[in-house]
């Protein structure tokens, strides 16, 4: 079994825009859910695209899970955000100004597929995520990201993420040349809080 492409848009039109935000939501969300989130970036002159996971899931075990579990599902996420990249390339913008926001399943999800293909991009937001698998496979990883800003925001302890996952997670990114900025919230809950947004907004999307 696979994912199907099925990619929502919104903000201004492809062909239109000189910068484009790639939104990947969590498990049981959705790309509607995602996109609406958007109304609180500072991501106005950018055209929005979401990948909507089958079944909304896209991948069935936790990210701490052996990768293997995760397969095919794992693979053909990663692929559906591959294929939103390049289409939005296809338009015209280049890497350089390609974003990323994810939470939760899609935050992992997107600093996987980031990790695995460093270059520089515009920036990425991860709320509640990390690098993917039961040990973290270095060899996975390959690139340079050449500036690129990443926020990581996580709250600690998360049921779904342990904090140290973000910090080997933060400290790979870096090894690899992004400019990383991790906050860590006390007991704030599985969610995204406004701070979160507001640094998201000066750090990223400033």
């Amino acid at each position: 079994m696979s994912h199907i492409v099925n990619i929502k848009t919104a903000g201004i039109p492809l062909k239109q825009a000189e910068k484009a935000l790639i939104m990947v939501h969590g498990r049981g969300g959705s790309a509607q859910d995602i996109l609406s989130l958007s109304q609180h970036l500072e991501v106005k002159d950018y055209a929005l695209l979401a990948p909507q996971a089958l079944n909304h899931t896209w991948y069935p075990y936790s990210f701490m899970a052996p990768v293997d579990e995760n397969e095919p599902w794992l693979s053909s996420a990663l692929e559906m955000i591959e294929e939103t990249v390049k289409i939005i390339v296809e338009s015209g913008i280049q890497p350089e100004n390609i974003y990323f926001f994810g939470f939760s399943q899609g935050a992992c999800l997107t600093l996987e597929f980031l990790a695995r293909h460093a270059q520089k991009f515009g920036g990425a937001v991860a709320i509640i995520g990390g690098v993917i698998g039961d040990k973290i496979n270095r060899d996975n990883y390959k690139g340079d990201f050449a500036g690129t800003p990443v926020f990581l925001g996580t709250s600690n302890p998360d049921f779904h993420v342990p904090v140290e996952r973000v910090y080997a997670t933060a400290n790979i990114l870096r090894e690899m040349n992004a400019e990383v900025t991790e906050k860590v919230y006390a007991n704030f809950g599985h969610s995204i809080n406004e701070e979160e947004i507001e640094l998201a907004n000066s750090i990223i999307f400033k």
